[in-house]
């Protein structure tokens, strides 16, 4: 997993690395600029102009830093320490003499009445204004820069952080007085307002560059946020033995689809089957018998006593695990059905769409939600559970509260979905693309976390995987489809390839 840290703890990493290493500050900045550099360069046009708007601080000095670096490699570099203060950090001051004689390197020192500066729209803008320690919104100079950058249309590198964003909750911040990145170079270790989508007209696309802070210090530090990675799954993954049969994949259960919504069933059951359970049946309305049967033949299917929809629940007992949820609709005997569920499953449950929107009727229900239960609602459906959420910082608090209450798994989905633990860790997700915004890409999910469930992995350990997977399947489809034209049923297919990616293939 990698770390979340705050901008307190990464200074206090930086403070340790220089003791401990050893090494200077200004080498650790060079370092760190280094990597800038490096990433910049390499999709830089020769003919582009750079513009780089320093601070007074050690931002400042980074960006003093790969000015030096691009001049040296011939780029045309203007840059503009902006006086908005008249204390300047060592580093910057030293970084400023090693500037002079550069070639190609124009220096400006840009004061609050000077007349700014033109920026043209193919310029590229670096901003190496304030970094990610910032506080309180910008006001004055400062706040001025800001916005003429944003209006400039040109496009933007943030060093570290977007000068004006708050490291991590921004809901006193005001977006009108934050640099709007379209790229973002962070150093070592990701930051919690990269992973909620409010900031995402701020941050652009963000990079991890490793600058070698040191692994202890960072070891050491506390965080209750993380970012997956694929190394995190295989610490767990189970390969299959040469002797193993259907039975040791587990058998689940997933109660799916109404009248007009058999397609969500069809998904979920394909997705489940895709993601290794060795048997599958689906409760099913009886309308949806003859669907089931000719497009899913590998699973077995229970038609319900009611044409339309879900009306009752039958044994239990041969089933590992239980989905239930995508396309269930919410008639009253289907709620019936899903309260005798919650209240009698006794093996691991996923609960998905109308289930959720059941759930959010009766909100007495949420507490005989067996504990280790996963709930996988999109940001509407966790406002009905959870009640309405101002914006996206607000939502995730209530969903480690809410995870921490009933003891549930919340997978909060969204371009970065977040798995919130009754332990109130949160643990973000950063596969998937664009193109899986589309109706059915739930259902997906659903039967790839029950497929996980039944094979005996842990809650969390089969939330982490679907999701993962749920994604990186996504990016490979979308490889081949591109985002519009990407169906459920194109990651549905690429669920296997995905599996033996991660697993199979080191």
């Amino acid at each position: 997993m990698i770390k979340i840290l705050n901008a307190q703890q990464v200074r206090e990493i930086d403070a340790y690395t220089i003791e401990n290493e050893p090494i200077s500050s200004i080498d650790l900045m060079e370092r760190a600029a280094s990597k800038c550099y490096a990433w910049i360069r390499q999709r830089l046009k020769s003919k582009k102009e750079v513009r780089i708007f320093c601070g007074m601080g050690n931002n400042g000095g980074d960006g003093l830093v790969i000015a030096r670096m691009l001049g040296g490699t011939g780029h045309k570099v203007t840059v503009y320490k902006v006086m908005h203060t008249d204390k300047a950090s060592e580093d910057l001051n030293k970084n400023k003499k090693r500037l002079i004689g550069v070639r190609n390197v124009h220096k400006v020192d840009l004061h609050e009445n000077d007349p700014f500066p033109e920026i043209k729209k193919d310029d590229l803008v670096i901003d190496a204004m304030l970094g990610s320690g910032l506080t309180r919104p910008l006001k004055g100079f400062l706040s001025e820069v800001v916005s003429k950058i944003n209006a400039s249309g040109a496009v933007v590198v943030a060093i570290d952080f977007p000068t004006g964003l708050f490291c991590e909750d921004n809901r006193e911040n005001d977006p009108k007085k934050i640099i709007r990145a379209d790229y973002t170079l962070t150093f070592q270790v990701p930051k919690l307002s990269f992973m909620l989508a409010s900031n995402d007209e701020f941050i652009g696309e963000w990079h991890l560059l490793d600058i070698g802070l040191h692994p202890g210090a960072i070891k050491a530090a506390e965080s209750r946020y993380f970012v997956i990675e694929g190394q995190d799954l295989r610490s767990f993954y189970r390969p299959r033995k040469k002797f193993s049969h259907k039975g040791d994949y587990g058998h689940a259960l997933l109660l799916s689809g109404s009248y007009g919504k058999m397609g969500a069933a069809v998904l979920a059951a394909r997705a489940a089957l895709r993601s290794g359970a060795g048997l599958v049946s689906v409760q099913a309305p009886a309308c949806g018998y003859d669907i089931l049967q000719t497009s899913i033949p590998e699973c077995m299917v229970i038609p319900d006593e009611q044409e339309h929809f879900i009306s009752g629940l039958g044994d239990l007992s041969p089933f590992n695990a239980v989905g239930a949820g995508p396309g269930i609709g919410t008639e009253e005997q289907t709620a019936r059905t899903l309260k005798l569920l919650i209240q009698n499953a006794g093996v691991p449950m996923v609960l998905d769409a109308d289930a959720l929107n059941i759930i959010s009727e009766n909100p007495t229900w949420r507490g005989f939600l067996p504990p280790g239960t996963i709930l996988t609602p999109h940001p509407k459906e966790f406002d009905r559970l959870a009640g309405k959420s101002s914006n996206d910082h607000d939502r995730l608090d209530k969903a480690i509260e809410f995870a921490h209450q009933f003891q549930v798994y919340v997978v909060l989905k969204g371009a970065c979905t977040a798995i919130v633990s009754p332990d109130r860790r949160v643990f973000f997700n950063t596969t998937g693309n664009p193109g899986m915004a589309t109706g059915g890409s739930g259902d997906v999910l659903t039967g790839m976390i029950l497929a996980w469930l039944a094979q005996n992995y842990s809650p969390l350990q089969s939330a982490l995987a679907g999701v993962y997977l749920h994604g990186l399947a996504g990016d490979m489809a979308a490889s081949r489809r591109g985002f519009e034209g990407l169906t459920p049923g194109d990651m549905v297919e690429q669920i296997p390839k995905a599996i033996k990616k991660l697993f199979l293939t080191q």
